[in-house]
């Protein structure tokens, strides 16, 4: 039976994922921080794990995995003058950091499935250039440079993607700012998008 770990499971596109997956039938390891999952599947076992820790380690990991999915992010719309330098290594902790800690506890139990697959996740605002988006964009334009490379270097055997929503389709928290929900709303705003071909 197939076996996957997905960190960040509790909630959003991470839950979601979990529940097709051992709906299907498949094993799952998933993963959790802060908030305690609110469902219970026979096939989903949890772990309550912190990305940001210098040293992290995920209990019973099985000897192979056919997936692994990071899910961790979050999203904090700010004018680029008033965000500080702490304030992109935060992000890059949770977003880039913590994803290449995960996978390269990952990685040997991938090698060991005959087609493996692993799940990134990005922005649609790294490529289309969006307000306020400055923040989430450096880490998550990271990530995509590290979904390429990795996608270039584990070819044909593991496959590696990276998924970009639009900030409105998936459920992340955008912390509140001074700027208000109107503002806000402008900058998630479809018309919003930089036009790159005008």
């Amino acid at each position: 039976m197939q076996q996957y770990l997905i960190i960040g499971a509790s909630g959003g596109i991470g839950k979601q994922i979990a529940l097709q997956l051992a709906d299907s039938g498949k094993q799952v390891l998933a993963t959790f921080n802060k908030n305690t999952p609110d469902f219970v599947h026979p096939n989903i076992r949890f772990h309550q794990l912190d990305v940001l820790e210098e040293f992290v380690a995920v209990d019973d990991l099985p000897e192979e995995l056919a997936g692994f999915v990071y899910c961790p992010g979050s999203i904090t719309l700010r004018p680029f003058e008033r965000i500080k330098s702490a304030d992109f290594e935060s992000d890059y902790k949770l977003q880039v950091s913590g994803a290449i800690k995960l996978l390269q506890l990952a990685l040997p139990r991938l090698k060991k499935s005959s087609s493996a697959s692993i799940i990134l996740f990005s922005t649609v605002a790294v490529q289309t250039g969006l307000p306020f988006h400055t923040q989430v964009s450096a880490s998550k334009g990271a990530i995509e440079g590290l979904t390429r490379a990795l996608a270039a270097e584990y070819a044909p055997k593991i496959r590696v993607n990276c998924i970009a929503p639009f900030p409105d389709r998936y459920s992340t928290r955008i912390r509140p700012s001074k700027y208000g929900t109107e503002k806000r709303s402008q900058c998630l705003a479809p018309s919003a998008k930089k036009n790159w071909y005008s």
